[in-house]
């Protein structure tokens, strides 16, 4: 069998010169990329006491759900704004040019509930911070956060430090 990193289709120049896109629609077309994947990621949380599982759309979804399925936990999602039917909390991250606002149901996340976070990709970490913060204003704690692949030349680890957080795959550059 392939290492999971053998699935990742990389697409030179795109969206811009320079930029090296890592494609993971390649990793959920095959099966055995897909479970390559969803397995990483469930050995990643193993010996993680957690309560239930949060992932921002879209692709947090993606991998997120199996893993709340499997391990028999609940799923929140988080979305942009103006997404989500109930009361919602909102955070406004900055972008590379503008900026972002996701927001979580209000009740999603009790006091007191142990937090996993579950998405595809770390570039600058903005999206991840704001997630964390969310679930620590509705009063949870993120025990662990897992990232299929991340860009370790945009520095997100940084500005998650203090955090566990994991990824299967790591590119050197952005």
């Amino acid at each position: 069998m392939k290492a999971l990193k053998d699935y990742v289709r990389t697409i030179p120049d795109f969206p811009e010169p320079g930029v090296m896109f890592r494609d993971i629609t390649t990793i959920l077309q095959d099966p055995d990329g897909l479970k390559l994947a969803l397995d990483g990621l469930r050995k990643e949380l193993e010996n993680v006491d957690y309560d239930v599982v949060v992932g921002p759309e879209s692709r947090g979804f993606i991998f997120g759900v199996p893993i709340a399925y499997a391990e028999h936990k609940g799923f929140v999602p988080v979305r942009k704004k103006g997404k989500l039917p109930y009361k919602t909390i909102a955070e406004t991250y900055d972008l590379e040019y503008g900026n972002a606002t996701i927001e979580i149901h209000e009740d999603a996340i009790t006091p007191g509930q142990k937090v996993v976070i579950v998405d595809d990709l770390l570039a600058t970490g903005g999206t991840m911070e704001a997630i964390i913060h969310l679930v620590e204003r509705l009063g949870g704690k993120v025990v662990k956060i897992v990232f299929v692949l991340e860009l370790k030349g945009l520095d997100g680890m940084k500005k998650l430090a203090g955090y566990d957080c994991s990824s299967l795959v790591s590119y050197e550059g952005k």
